[in-house]
């Protein structure tokens, strides 16, 4: 693999031939690898692992990969695991770990993070103060994209202090929404536990007259999870997304007066929302509030939804039966599947080439069918959403069969 080797940001003819004929030569991205010339001696590197953020699968399956890479390719003697994350690396409360290949060699077969995390932004030279009092050579950060934003600072900071210490990213959010990159691990494994508690809600409304099944599926500001778990079940009839705003009831259309036609049509219901769907609907419901990551909190559109389905056919005086779900933490906390798995390997292997050949203030990706670095920057430069013109919305509808549930009619 060459420095050079790169691969283009369009996957579609179309937009190739327009940057061709405008004189100017197709984005594109670093393809990611191992390089034939090397920043750090790896005998004399000291690596460090960080897990910041909500749990997510496929977590130790990373650490382990970045570990063993160290060790077996490169020969690297000493990795250490820092504890809570951003937390542990500002205020030492517990002692770093070794993560020799003995100490790694079976976590990947449970969920969560051997090394505990947490959230929430730390004093930037807190951070890289000790980064430098531990000697470290090459810091590994997992984590979303206020993990990576994070992560951008410390290496900032380290710049200004003019140290060479490397800061690789790798993506984690079962949300599936950092810019530039087309899959995160953990997102197929979150696929397919979403799916069993459709099956569940599917199960549970057929059993009963007028049954409806809701199931709310995490997604804050992007609805790739309940999208692809629709589309793994077609038991769907609802699925609301963040991307695509929807009326409770406006005349005879939105999803009340839709849900209603389904039930006296068909008799049961399945409804799948993304937490960060139909905010909304419930912001006039108290004052906004931040979480530790100075994320706005979301109102709990899960139990919204279900209290509002229950007072419109009360009122309408229509009997329903209404189940609701919500496995959001089963799902983030379960190991990664196979597919995961093998993923979660080859993208430890990947960041462990570039860290070690001087890359710094990037985060591997997955883009085109090729393992990519990304600059962080890029990544964070946007979140990625569903288009709603596009293919993956477009099948979502012809899935569901959904009506336009946006009041307009349109």
């Amino acid at each position: 693999m060459t420095d050079g080797d790169r691969v283009s940001f369009y996957a579609e003819m179309q937009a190739l031939r327009a940057a061709f004929q405008s004189g100017e030569e197709p984005p594109s991205l670093e393809i990611a690898g191992p390089r034939e010339r090397l920043f750090f001696n790896p005998r004399q590197v000291t690596s460090a692992i960080a897990t910041c953020g909500g749990l997510c699968p496929g977590l130790n399956d990373v650490i382990r990969s970045i570990a063993l890479g160290l060790h077996y390719l490169y020969g690297v003697k000493r990795v250490l695991g820092i504890p809570y994350g951003y937390a542990g690396l500002a205020r030492a409360s517990a002692p770093w770990q070794e993560l020799a290949p003995a100490a790694v060699a079976e976590i990947h077969h449970a969920g969560g993070t051997i090394l505990g995390s947490s959230r929430g932004p730390q004093p930037i030279e807190d951070m890289v103060d000790a980064l430098e009092r531990q000697e470290v050579d090459i810091l590994f950060v997992i984590g979303g994209d206020g993990t990576l934003r994070g992560a951008q600072r410390i290496s900032q900071e380290i710049s200004r202090r003019q140290r060479s210490i490397s800061v690789m990213g790798l993506p984690k959010t079962i949300d599936n929404d950092i810019a530039c990159i087309e899959r995160s691990f953990g997102f197929e494994t979150a696929v397919g536990a979403s799916r069993d508690a459709i099956l569940a809600a599917h199960a549970e409304a057929r059993g009963a007259r007028y049954g409806i099944g809701l199931v709310k599926l995490m997604g804050r500001h992007s609805g790739f999870l309940a999208a692809n778990a629709t589309l793994a079940t077609s038991d769907v009839n609802f699925c609301l997304v963040p991307e695509s705003p929807f009326a409770l009831e406006h005349g005879d259309r939105g999803l009340l007066p839709a849900l209603k036609r389904r039930l006296l049509a068909r008799g049961h219901a399945v409804i799948v929302v993304a937490e960060g769907a139909g905010q909304e609907l419930i912001a006039a419901h108290g004052e906004p509030h931040y979480d530790a990551s100075g994320n706005l909190a979301l109102g709990d559109i899960g139990v919204f939804l279900r209290d509002r389905i229950e007072e419109y056919f009360k009122r309408i005086t229509m009997p329903i039966s209404i189940k609701y779900i919500d496995p959001s933490y089963m799902i983030r906390s379960l190991p990664a599947c196979s597919n995961d798995s093998a993923f979660c390997l080859l993208l430890g292997q990947n960041a462990v080439h570039a860290a070690l050949a001087g890359r710094t203030n990037a985060v591997v990706g997955y883009w085109n069918q090729q393992f990519t670095l990304v600059p962080i920057p890029a990544a964070v430069s946007a979140r990625k959403r569903i288009e709603p013109d596009g293919r993956l919305w477009q099948g979502v509808l012809q899935s569901t069969g959904q009506p336009d549930l946006s009041g307009s009619g349109l």
